[in-house]
């Protein structure tokens, strides 16, 4: 009996229970929805200034004045100057090596003796021509007396003895002096290729030498950064000094040292090689009053060098850090973030004017970003937010930024060139 009614007990329980569920459904907590994160971005306010243009430069330095050391005569070194080996110093007139000088010391009293007799025989030639004109008037000869009658040829040839021998000792009094070899100009040894007691003829390698009173720094230019300089090129200038913009010389050889020249010379022609413009840079007295307690310039050293360049009035300069591929920058709008494509005039190593694609006033993202894409909601870093949030209608609300300003002039055209 009790199974028989047993299902329907089950089924009159269970409908019991949905009876239950449907007079008290469960209530559900229902939250907003979650906000979308927000990238933290660090800005710049971009804004116009003017900007003095330096152009970076590489080079290697080089005495403007190097000679080759030859002797004009041959000999034994008897002698060499203490400082004529590599670095050694010497000041004009200095003498650097000395040559065995006996044997033009024998020349020179030949010539001596040979002179003496030359301006004795010029002496009875004239006493004898004085004595032919004597006896000509003695005789009663009406007229001049003809010049053999004179003894003129005579005289003539006596005379260019002396004159011979004159020459004759000068030549060996020359050779004699150039036993000892002198510095053309104060300067420094470069590299010596001779010792004491070797034999050298006219001709020989003695050594390298420079000139210590000027050294110099060819450089070269890249075609983006002429429109940005002025350089000495004018020709037959008629009053005052030509232009020769500053350059700086900075040298990490052993420690940071800084060096101040200036740019003398523009070359006329591209090089072949590199297709680039080389202009000259010098600088004065580099081992002077200017070397005290610093490292001195090395021949051959590279060097780095900024040329000073035009002042563009109203410049609009960026990070590279904020530049993408070369091409595009991100700035902040209302909150979020939106690609600007730019035009770069002019770039350094770390900045880069601005010709077109930005305007002052405009929020800059400095921060490094990866894939976004324009609209993306960003939050400002250290300043008033300017992050928006929409409400249900749709309708932005919070802090939006003022309207930027307007650019007044062009970017990154030099001076004279605005149009």
């Amino acid at each position: 009996m009790i199974k028989r009614i047993l299902p329907f007990i089950v089924i009159a329980v269970l409908g019991a229970i949905s009876w239950v569920i449907v007079q008290n459904p469960p209530e559900v907590k229902r939250g907003a929805p979650p906000q979308a994160s927000r990238i933290s971005v660090e800005t710049q306010t971009l804004s116009l200034a003017p900007f003095k243009i330096q152009v970076k430069s590489y080079g290697r330095v080089k005495p403007r004045t190097q000679s080759t050391l030859l002797p004009q005569v041959s000999g034994q070194i008897v002698w060499l100057n203490p400082d004529f080996r590599a670095g050694g110093f010497f000041e004009q007139g200095e003498e650097l090596i000395r040559l065995d000088g006996r044997d033009y010391k024998a020349e020179v009293s030949q010539a001596e003796a040979a002179l003496m007799s030359a301006r004795q025989t010029l002496a009875e030639e004239r006493a004898r021509s004085a004595q032919a004109a004597a006896d000509w008037k003695r005789l009663g000869n009406p007229g001049e007396a003809p010049p053999l009658v004179l003894r003129k040829p005579q005289l003539n040839a006596a005379k260019a003895s002396v004159a011979s021998a004159e020459a004759a000792l000068a030549v060996a009094e020359l050779n004699l002096e150039r036993t000892r070899i002198r510095a053309p100009y104060a300067g420094r040894v470069l590299d010596n290729e001779v010792d004491l007691g070797q034999v050298v003829s006219s001709g020989t390698t003695l050594g390298q030498i420079y000139a210590v009173d000027v050294l110099e720094v060819r450089l070269p230019l890249q075609d983006r950064d002429l429109a940005y300089l002025r350089l000495p090129e004018e020709y037959r200038v008629e009053g005052g000094e030509p232009f020769q913009p500053k350059v700086e010389i900075r040298s990490d050889l052993i420690r940071p040292e800084r060096w101040q020249g200036r740019i003398v010379q523009t070359e006329g022609a591209i090089d072949e090689t590199s297709r680039q413009l080389h202009v000259l840079a010098q600088i004065d007295d580099p081992y002077g009053e200017k070397a005290v307690d610093r490292v001195p310039l090395k021949v051959g050293q590279y060097v780095t060098a900024l040329i000073e360049g035009i002042e563009v009035e109203n410049a609009l300069l960026i990070p590279n850090k904020a530049i993408y591929q070369g091409s595009y920058v991100y700035v902040v709008e209302a909150g979020a973030l939106q690609r600007r494509e730019i035009e770069i005039a002019w770039q350094d190593e770390t900045q880069a004017l601005i010709k077109a694609g930005l305007e002052p006033g405009e929020q800059l993202v400095l921060t490094s970003l990866g894939q976004v894409v324009s609209g993306t909601q960003v939050r400002i870093k250290g300043g008033e937010t300017t992050t928006v949030e929409a409400d249900d209608n749709g309708n932005v609300t919070g802090n939006v930024p003022s309207e930027r300003g307007k650019a007044g002039s062009e970017f990154g055209k030099p001076e004279g060139d605005r149009s």
